[in-house]
């Protein structure tokens, strides 16, 4: 049996002036989307196409829940967590 993994992400911005929390099973399918402006709403009138930090889930529901707590969040907490990992904000996306 083949496990399954669920992403949580948050994305952004080249300015990082925006921020995105989303979820996916299939991180670099989804990026890619974003990048080549497939997704229609807030992400493509943002350009949102930055991923800036993620989260590893073996179910759905964990992953929802979580993508959840984090998108209840402030600006300010959000960017600590993906500060904690990524100070540079550096787009990883690049090494998926």
């Amino acid at each position: 049996m083949v496990d399954r993994q669920y992403f949580i992400y948050i994305a952004t911005n080249p300015g990082n002036t925006v921020l995105y929390t989303g979820v996916t099973n299939s991180i670099s399918r989804r990026m890619w989307e974003h990048k080549q402006k497939l997704v229609e709403g807030f992400t493509k009138k943002y350009n949102v196409n930055k991923l800036v930090y993620t989260e590893v889930y073996t179910t759905a529901l964990e992953a929802i829940t979580r993508e959840k707590q984090i998108k209840g969040w402030v600006r300010s907490k959000k960017i600590i967590l993906i500060e904690k990992d990524n100070p540079q904000w550096k787009d990883l996306s690049d090494t998926l």
